[in-house]
């Protein structure tokens, strides 16, 4: 269940993070309003999360999640730059958010 909250609070950080830029600076209301409630969301799921699960694993997932979120989403809805570079970068932070959970845990 713990796995779900920072699965489900790294698609919100892709939320606030799309938000974040189409509020311009916070000068346009619903974007704005909209940010608010997806970054409370999404923090307030992954302290909930880390209350059973190490930082290191659940931090990496959920900026994994809204990262590589937030890149593709950019792709394809925000006209932001495509480029083999950045697909293989966004590659890498799923191998390595990957890298991290077969790691292991001490608990």
């Amino acid at each position: 269940m713990a796995w779900l909250l920072v699965i489900v609070a790294g698609i919100l950080e892709t939320g606030f993070a799309v938000c974040l830029k189409l509020s311009h600076g916070f000068t346009r209301l619903w974007p704005t309003i909209a940010f608010s409630c997806f970054a409370l969301g999404s923090f307030g799921l992954l302290t909930l999360a880390l209350r059973r699960l190490d930082v290191g694993p659940a931090y990496a997932v959920w900026t994994g999640i809204g990262a590589t979120g937030t890149a593709i989403y950019g792709m394809i809805f925000l006209d932001d730059l495509v480029s083999v570079l950045k697909i293989v970068s966004i590659s890498l932070v799923i191998i390595g958010v990957i890298g991290l959970q077969l790691s292991g845990s001490t608990r």
